[in-house]
């Protein structure tokens, strides 16, 4: 029985690492141990470098439980965190995010952030904040078996269960597992969110540290049911309504169902990324003093990189009980079921949105200096295959293109306190149908002495074409074609950080030409006329004795009339009571926490394009602008146990009507969470 629990431990645990490892390559040749920090114990002699060929392997499981991670191309390293002091807020709101008064609903900043897209794209990202992404992964390594469980409940069943599971197979293999499950019915009728999120992710140095491997997968659904908004504001006012799911909602249908939406968004995604490089410098074994264990060390100075990714993205909407009026911005037709859910009648509303493409680019690598504090540089070519195609039930349109384009970097790190760091890349297409589109990016800092912090300046130029789904728009009963010149991006950043005066502060600034929206009529459509948009933002975090008062300022402003929907100024102000017991064991922090942001006209959402849009027509009221406010209680029991119970928009308690976070979409009612977080070693 013990050896069938061994083997199926081994074909849950490692097989599926070692098959995504099998079809990048073959495993460079020598054997040998990787640096950890550690010393290990020698076998055998070695003679000059024929150490490389030993296991050395026998203590490495007996060591002291760390656990750290590093980011794709990077060697800087960071921890898990155990923060205590904002534990209590909702995630994926951070830092200004809005969603739609539903956790797990569409999302917008409060601050300006243009989208991120060069080359194809498809152009859905109401979504993304819950998404995992191929290029922001983590990539462990730990001593020992490490899992972290989070939990997260709040009012209507709003639930977050988070898991993540990493361990060695060797100290120079790791794989990790990562799943989030968000489920959300909300406080209004018909607006249920259901998201799985989950990735995988591997790397691998080899033992003579010549060959290294990343490997991840990713896994995105995000379900969000369309109750189009409120169809009549003025309930929130009457107390008939106290309760929120007896308030009218534009698509509600009970002929459909009294808890779902006869109208839906649904985004999937899968992806590969697969990272393989072999590096040629000079190799060193450093022994401890009576020459019974060794580190190897490798100084690399030559390195050929190859990187593919592919994914496949599909985005669905579906109305299964069409009402001619919700259409009129983008056709006109007289449904035989009008706004009825007959299962005999086919009328529907169908459309997908699906995106195909494979990246491959290789890469030559150099590298000068000590290990630690190396400059790097690097150079090479890609090549893309991207398929879009729109499905509107009876039939499917098809578009393939095949990109080539340059890349080039040169970075250096601040591994050490006191050391300057720089980065600098560019990336140009050259052919395809995006062909002139490139990104030129530069920053210049320096991680100052003794924890002070750091200081850093930035440039970044982008040229890029309107993602498809701007470009199409198709169904049964119509086809929408745009087209639009290329958008042009150019921002210019600094910031300033510092720990030990609790202190940070930035300032941004675009300068935006031929900008792609949508616009009050709910269409794609480009402001051709170049604007300023200036942002900045402090925070300042005042500790006296046990008493924290953490304050957050950003101040916002664009020329012109820009067709951006931002307001002037946001702030977040946080009162706390912060102490350790039981020297520190125990971690008590407890507060309150307002939020607030001047009046201005928030976007619109259309759920028919499962975008935001600009508008001018609603400015919420002045009593609907309160502050919203939280109390909240966290605590951590040593650094493998935190929780937290906080109550939010309290504010609804005095004036009976919650605030508005959208046109028709207003926030949710006082709402109470419970949530923790539990570390497990083995």
């Amino acid at each position: 029985m013990r050896n069938l629990e061994k083997k199926a431990r081994f074909i849950y645990l490692y097989l599926l690492p070692l098959l995504c490892l099998l079809l990048c390559s073959h495993f460079a040749g020598a054997q040998s141990s990787l640096n950890t920090g550690q010393p290990t114990t020698l076998t055998n002699t070695p003679q000059r470098d024929t150490n490389a060929n030993k296991s050395n392997t026998s203590k490495w499981k007996r060591q002291d439980a760390r656990i750290y991670f590093k980011k794709l191309n990077s060697e800087r390293i960071y921890t898990p965190d155990t923060e205590t002091h904002i534990f209590h807020r909702l995630p994926f709101s951070q830092p200004w995010n809005r969603d739609l008064g539903n956790f797990g609903s569409p999302t917008q900043s409060l601050m300006f952030v243009p989208e991120d897209r060069l080359g194809p794209t498809l152009g859905y990202h109401v979504m993304d904040v819950y998404r995992f992404n191929l290029d922001s992964l983590n990539y462990y390594n730990t001593t020992r078996p490490y899992s972290v469980f989070s939990f997260h409940l709040g009012s209507k069943l709003e639930q977050l269960s988070q898991i993540m599971v990493t361990e060695n197979i060797k100290p120079n293999w790791n794989f990790s597992v990562e799943y989030h499950k968000t489920v959300s019915p909300g406080s209004y009728l018909t607006a249920r969110n259901n998201h799985d999120n989950a990735n995988f992710t591997t790397n691998y140095l080899s033992p003579n540290q010549h060959y290294e491997v990343h490997a991840a997968l990713v896994y995105n659904k995000e379900q969000h049911d369309e109750n189009g908004g409120l169809a009549n504001p003025g309930q929130l006012d009457s107390i008939d309504y106290n309760d929120r799911k007896t308030v009218s909602t534009q698509y509600q249908n009970e002929l459909y169902s009294i808890t779902r939406s006869p109208v839906f968004n649904v985004q999937r995604d899968f992806g590969v990324l697969l990272q393989h490089s072999y590096t040629w410098g000079r190799g060193d074994t450093l022994y401890n003093q009576d020459s019974t264990s060794y580190t190897y060390k490798l100084t690399p100075r030559f390195r050929i990189t190859h990187k593919l990714e592919l994914s496949t993205e599909k985005h669905d909407f579906k109305d299964l009980t069409p009402d001619s009026l919700r259409y009129t911005s983008l056709f006109n037709h007289a449904f035989s079921n009008q706004g009825y859910y007959t299962p005999a009648l086919s009328d529907t509303v169908f459309s997908e949105q699906r995106w195909f493409w494979i990246d491959n680019r290789l890469l030559l690598n150099g590298l000068f200096g000590k290990v630690g504090n190396q400059l790097e540089f690097n150079a090479g070519i890609g090549n893309r295959f991207d398929e879009f195609a729109t499905a509107y039930g009876s039939g499917i349109n098809r578009t393939n293109m095949i990109s080539n384009y340059l890349i080039g970097e040169i970075k250096k790190e601040a591994l050490q306190s006191g050391e300057w760091f720089y980065h600098a890349n560019a990336q140009f297409f050259f052919t395809g149908t995006d062909a002139g589109d490139f990104l030129l990016h530069g920053t210049l800092g320096r991680d100052l002495k003794n924890n002070a912090g750091s200081v850093e300046v930035g440039f970044q130029q982008q040229l890029n074409d309107a993602p498809y789904n701007y470009t199409i728009y198709e169904n049964e009963y119509t086809t929408i074609n745009t087209s639009f010149n290329k958008e042009s991006v150019t921002e210019a950043y600094g910031s300033l950080q510092s720990n030990r005066f609790r202190f940070s502060a930035g300032v941004k600034v675009y300068l935006i030409d031929n900008y792609i929206y949508i616009n009050e009529a709910q269409r794609p459509a480009q402001y051709t006329d170049p604007f300023n948009l200036t942002e900045l933002w402090v925070r300042k975090v005042i500790k006296i004795g046990s008493l924290v008062l953490d304050n957050e300022l950003v101040y916002q402003e664009k020329t012109g009339s820009a067709p951006v929907n931002i307001p002037t100024l946001l702030g977040r102000h946080q009162l706390s009571y912060e102490r350790g017991l039981f020297g520190n064991a125990l971690r008590l922090v407890a507060g309150i926490q307002v939020q607030y942001n001047t009046s201005y006209h928030p976007a619109g959402y259309d759920p028919l394009l499962n975008r935001f849009y600009y508008q001018t027509s609603y400015v919420p009221p002045p009593k609907n602008n309160f502050p919203e406010c939280s109390v909240f209680f966290n605590f951590r029991v040593t650094r493998r146990f935190r929780a937290f119970v906080t109550a939010d928009e309290l504010q609804e308690a005095f004036l009976q009507e919650p605030k508005i976070n959208y046109p028709g979409y207003p926030a949710q009612d006082v709402a109470i969470r419970f949530g923790f977080a539990w570390v497990l070693i083995n």
